[in-house]
């Protein structure tokens, strides 16, 4: 997706901290299979069958999770493919009687405000070459719609270039094993490759799971309001394979297990939200605002290993890496997101999958647009991926993460794969990949209608180019220097009580046993031009002070510890410029009571 969401604040204070054997299968050797029976046989003249080796039987739980190496040789996914779609209206009992101009119309938060599914049109999608439909490709006699459109999503579905959703149906074919075919356009990334390029990267990581992908040129014919058309160019796109029961089969994971699609989730127990569809106060819709189930609809697993995993008491390296988690698979996940600087990902746009046998769960990579953009996103004045979101403590906030980088085995495996995948991803390769990239891509880029949404001049992508390898290296070290400093943390909702204003906040957390000091400050203004409260050198994460008249106010605390490194608090203010860190906004009304500043996603 283009832009990025902002994580949902958190009220948790009081956040703790925990301080920080397979079995080997024994062989039996079949009844009456002994030495003496054996001499036997030698004395009879029978000859004993000779001993083979035989490579132990594996737990379930002990497999690492493999992608399927001979999928990405099956199709030349370096070029662009060339798709026809045309559109015209269906019936309203599958939702499809719908113009092609509403389609691109509402985004997800309109059809959440009116309380409807996301509309659809019939499509028929055919394959080609710039010169149209092949004999042979998907569609090419077809004279019937095949599939259904719609748009796909979140923030990205207010963007003027909307992303789709085409799903074949059943009996209609398919194109490269794919029923659901997902075209993305990142409007808001101005190379409009980096998705693509970190599941080429991917593919050369073995401790990595990947997904099919490929560069589309789109030309769409709209009917839906007319009985005749042309093909208007929709410009370049990238497909990249839907995560469901089909792909899993196809990349050689088990199709019947448990798979989430992480939408907003820290790893929390959310009691109120995760639970059985058998409990009458089962919610789908809040439980997909948190997870969407792409799989197994029993949560019976998901639910055991959140009640461990938030069971301060549980051991990560004894219990959660044993039973419940694979060490690798999250290590290498997060050595590739910190390496490429893909930050929002601490809650959401990843998958979860567990097989279905298995107790262990897996992180599988998804949407990695974000990645790479630390100057593309300084020249369109974004302020972002600063503060905290830059190295491990990007991942404090995430119980599941916060409790491996708490286990030194874990940071161990955390090193090594940060020195193997940047060795992987060297300046050479990374330079090789580029000018692939924007020999196929650049075209399109700067051509109609492209051209009209690129968030950047054709000089800045110049620019922007020269910056990929640089941020990689410049992540690489960064990496060891974050865990110098504190962790971040939350900030309380100040509290009016007995004519003084009482101020909490988590405490920090470092890495190196260190006494940890805050510095609170408070202002009228986010820039924090018009201090008129500060107080340094607190060690208790609160503070008692003189209430407040009414008006709006904004809180600022931050954590140093004795080596001299300060952390931001997790919380931030929005404005149109970006995020500004470590504060709250809040407002105290005329009658004392205080009400917290909030944002809309």
């Amino acid at each position: 997706m283009e832009d990025k969401k902002l994580i949902p604040r958190r009220r948790v204070l009081g956040l703790g901290v925990a301080l920080a054997g397979l079995c080997a299968g024994c062989a039996v050797l079949p009844a009456g299979s002994t030495e003496s029976a054996a001499g036997s046989q030698a004395a009879s003249g029978e000859k004993a069958a000779d001993k083979v080796e035989k490579a132990p039987l594996e737990d379930i739980n002990s497999v690492h999770l493999r992608d399927n190496p001979e999928l990405y040789t099956v199709y030349d996914d370096s070029g662009v493919v060339t798709m026809y779609l045309t559109v015209s209206r269906g019936n309203d009992s599958e939702n499809t009687n719908h113009s092609w101009a509403e389609i691109n119309h509402y985004s997800v938060y309109d059809y959440e405000y009116m309380n409807t599914p996301r509309y659809q049109v019939n499509g028929l999608l055919q394959v080609g070459d710039e010169n149209g439909p092949v004999v042979g490709e998907l569609g090419y006699d077809t004279l019937t719609p095949n599939a259904t459109v719609q748009i796909r999503g979140q923030t990205s579905s207010r963007n003027s270039q909307k992303n789709y959703k085409i799903k074949l149906k059943k009996n209609k074919g398919s194109w490269r094993g794919q029923r659901t075919i997902a075209l993305n356009k990142h409007m808001g990334e101005g190379l409009r490759f980096r998705n693509k390029m970190a599941y080429d990267l991917i593919k050369g990581i073995d401790q990595m799971m990947g997904l099919q992908t490929q560069f589309v040129h789109l030309y769409v014919k709209d009917l839906t309001d007319s009985d005749s058309g042309v093909f208007e160019d929709y410009g370049l796109y990238t497909q990249a394979e839907q995560l469901n029961k089909t792909a899993l089969k196809t990349h050689g994971a088990d199709p019947n297990g448990q798979l989430y699609k992480i939408n907003s989730f820290e790893f929390l127990r959310n009691e109120d939200i995760i639970r059985l569809t058998t409990d009458p106060a089962y919610d789908q819709t809040a439980f997909e605002a948190l997870l969407e189930i792409k799989g197994d609809s029993d949560h019976s697993k998901l639910i055991e290993m959140l009640e461990v995993l938030n069971d301060e008491t549980s051991s990560m390296e004894d219990e959660l890496f044993v039973t419940y988690f694979d060490k690798e698979n999250i290590a290498y996940w997060m050595a590739f997101q910190l390496l490429t600087g893909n930050t929002d990902t601490q809650n959401r746009n990843v998958y979860l999958y567990s097989p279905q046998n298995s107790s262990k769960w897996y992180l599988w990579d998804w949407d990695n647009d974000g990645m790479l953009r630390r100057r593309e996103r300084e020249i369109i004045k974004f302020s972002d991926s600063e503060s905290w979101e830059r190295g491990v403590s990007n991942y404090w906030g995430n119980i599941l993460f916060r409790r491996c980088l708490q286990t030194q085995s874990y940071r161990d495996m955390l090193d090594a794969a940060m020195k193997e995948l940047y060795a992987y991803m060297n300046k050479t390769r990374i330079q090789s990949m580029l000018e692939h990239y924007r020999g196929v891509t650049e075209t399109y880029v700067w051509q109609m209608p492209d051209r009209m949404y690129v968030p950047i001049t054709h000089a800045e992508y110049e620019e922007v180019l020269k910056s990929i390898w640089p941020e990689i290296e410049e992540n690489y070290n960064y990496y060891w220097e974050s865990y110098r400093k504190p962790m971040p943390f939350y900030i309380g909702i100040p509290q009016a009580a007995n004519g003084q204003l009482h101020l909490n906040w988590d405490p920090s957390y470092n890495f190196k046993v260190e006494e940890i000091h805050y510095t609170v400050e408070l202002a009228k203004d986010y820039l924090f031009n018009t201090v008129f409260f500060r107080q340094e050198d607190l060690i208790l994460p609160e503070l008692t002070m003189y209430t407040l008249p009414a008006g709006q106010y904004f809180l600022r605390v931050r954590a140093t510890n004795a080596s001299g490194y300060t952390q931001d608090a997790f919380d931030y203010y929005v404005t149109e410029a970006g995020k500004h860190y470590g504060m709250i906004c809040f407002y105290v009304q005329p009658d004392g009571n205080i009400v917290e500043d909030t944002y809309e996603e």
